[in-house]
């Protein structure tokens, strides 16, 4: 089923293939409907930026919609495929992995260091599905360009924006992250 992340690209691909599939019933979202409900997404997404708090709610509103909507649609193939993988998949869904088998969590990637108020920084990490938070620790690096002592770390429960505080301004620092989970119990 669609999640939160669930995006524009995503409800492109749906509406250009779910309507298309031979041998499906009625879908029970109209394609006008699906087709303005991302083009209304789409406006209300590049109008956010600069339009304040009333502009991202809107855009919020939008998401909402849009997801709603793919969620009718996902419970719909569910019925409607019937088991069949290949009908499934032909209209751009998933299916839900039903192995629940715990592996080693991959390494992380810094994918954002964004500086916040004096002494902190943002850190956004990639995070494998089956994490359950991440674990940063940060050292700052000397005159001689080798990072000193890593301090306590910093946790999150999410890998999006993790404060990590405390931090000499102007200094330049080492970062190391892992996430928490796994069949290890963390990431290297």
């Amino acid at each position: 089923m669609p999640n939160a992340r669930s995006g524009n690209t995503f409800s492109r691909n749906v509406l250009a293939l779910i309507y298309t599939v031979p041998g499906l019933p009625a879908v029970p979202v109209a394609e006008a409907a699906r087709t303005a409900a991302i083009n209304a997404f789409a406006e209300a997404k590049a109008s956010q930026p600069n339009g304040g708090k009333a502009a991202t709610a809107d855009k919020n509103d939008k998401r909402g919609e849009l997801i709603a909507m793919l969620k009718i649609l996902a419970i719909f193939m569910q019925v409607a495929s019937n088991n069949n993988l290949a009908l499934l998949l032909s209209t751009s869904f998933e299916a839900a992995s039903q192995n629940r088998a715990q592996y080693p969590l991959a390494k992380l990637v810094v994918e954002r260091i964004v500086p916040a108020m004096t002494g902190t920084m943002l850190v956004s990490l990639s995070r494998p599905k089956l994490a359950r938070g991440c674990e940063i620790r940060v050292a700052e690096i000397g005159p001689d360009g080798a990072p000193g002592e890593f301090r306590t770390p910093f946790f999150g429960s999410n890998s999006r924006n993790v404060p990590v505080e405390n931090l000499v301004p102007g200094a330049l620092f080492a970062l190391q992250g892992r996430t928490m989970g796994g069949s290890t119990g963390c990431s290297d």
